[in-house]
Parts: structure tokens; C-alpha cells; sequence
């Protein structure tokens, strides 16, 4: 594994990847950094606001590139969601933390990936009792390659168009923060896609 600012710190002297917790960026209101915090601690009740991240692409034909969250994750296991999603290691820009990780879920790199804005939200998830207390930053692209999703990461994905998802978000549950991360960024897909893909 190449070592990158993002993975110095959880690498040893050897190479080998040792498994040190996962650092959050911690944010205020206005999504300036205050400081870190373990992964867990972050989503435990009531929640840090922290940095997050939000990927949405589409193919040629408009459609939303949809994963199944794999069942073995501790967070929200099995419900659909957009594309990808996560948190920026600490230093890490969002920008390169979307693509980097849209890499390590799907096997693919995005197209004309763009800056969506941000949305800050508090999603408890009943299920664990996790709360995604997050300062959510948005993008969106295409996705013009082939999807090789990793197993743990994501359980299966779908192309679906705009009358597809509702249809299906009415029928199989869905992350708590889907529609509003989705809400957010329909400007820029809008833009991306345009008026004929109805989103």
C-alpha cells in the first residue's frame, strides 16, 4: 500500500497497516475544524458535529448510481443509499476524500466530480442508536466505468432514474440521511444531469 498523508499515520515503520481507530474530523456550525475524535465516540448519543462527505453519480442516461450498505457494517447495515458516503480523514480535503474512497467501495474513479455544497444534519438511527450529527459536504459526477464493489463495504448497487427511486425508497428502507443529502445536492444534479432526467 502506497503510504499518503491520509494513511502515514496508520502505518507502521514495516509497511503493514496496523489498526489504530479512525479519527473524525471535528467542526462548528460554520464547518471549521475544532478538533478530532474517534469514529465511534463520534456517532455515540448525542453525537459530535464532524465532517462527512457524500458522493452522487450518474450514468450517461441520468440514473443515480445506488449501493446496499453491506449487513456486516456496525452503521445502518443493508439500507440503500447514495453512491458513497464517509468522513475525510483529519487534514484530509473532502474533495480527496470522495474520490479516494468512491476507489476503495466501488473500484471506480468519477468523472467531472464537482463541489454540491454542504448540508449539516442531526439523523438519529434507531435501529443502533447511533446519530449522524454531521457536516455533510456534497459532490457529484459520472461514473463511466465498471463497478466492482467490495463486499464489505456494499451488498449490491443499482442504476435507478428518478421515478425508479421513488418507487423503490417507498418499498426497501433507506439511510436516514438519504433524502436530505439527496434534497441538497438536486441543484448540481440538476446541472450534471439536466431538465430530462427529472431530477
Amino acid at each position: 500500500m502506497p503510504t499518503t498523508p491520509a494513511t502515514a499515520a496508520n502505518s507502521a515503520t514495516d509497511g503493514t497497516v496496523t489498526q489504530e481507530p479512525i479519527m473524525l474530523e471535528l467542526v462548528d456550525e460554520s464547518g471549521n475544524t475544532i478538533g478530532t475524535a474517534e469514529k465511534l465516540s463520534a456517532h455515540q448519543a448525542p453525537g459530535q458535529l464532524h465532517r462527512a462527505f457524500s458522493v452522487f453519480l450518474f450514468d450517461e442516461q441520468g440514473r443515480l448510481l445506488l449501493q446496499q450498505r453491506a449487513l456486516g457494517k456496525y452503521h445502518s447495515p443493508g439500507v440503500w443509499s447514495n453512491t458513497c458516503c464517509g468522513h475525510p480523514y483529519p487534514g484530509e480535503s473532502p474533495f480527496a476524500a470522495a474520490a479516494r474512497r468512491t476507489h476503495e467501495e466501488l473500484g471506480l474513479s468519477p468523472s467531472l466530480l464537482a463541489e454540491a455544497g454542504t448540508v449539516r444534519y442531526n439523523h438519529p438511527d434507531p435501529a443502533s442508536g447511533l446519530v449522524e450529527q454531521e457536516f455533510n459536504h456534497l459532490f457529484v459526477g459520472l461514473a463511466q466505468a465498471s463497478v466492482h464493489p467490495d463486499p464489505e463495504e456494499i451488498a449490491d448497487t443499482a442504476f435507478v432514474t428518478a421515478e425508479e427511486l421513488t418507487k423503490r425508497h417507498a418499498e426497501v428502507p433507506f439511510s436516514a440521511w438519504f433524502m436530505t443529502v439527496l434534497d441538497a445536492a438536486r441543484p448540481a444534479i440538476r446541472e450534471l444531469t439536466g431538465d430530462a432526467a427529472g431530477w
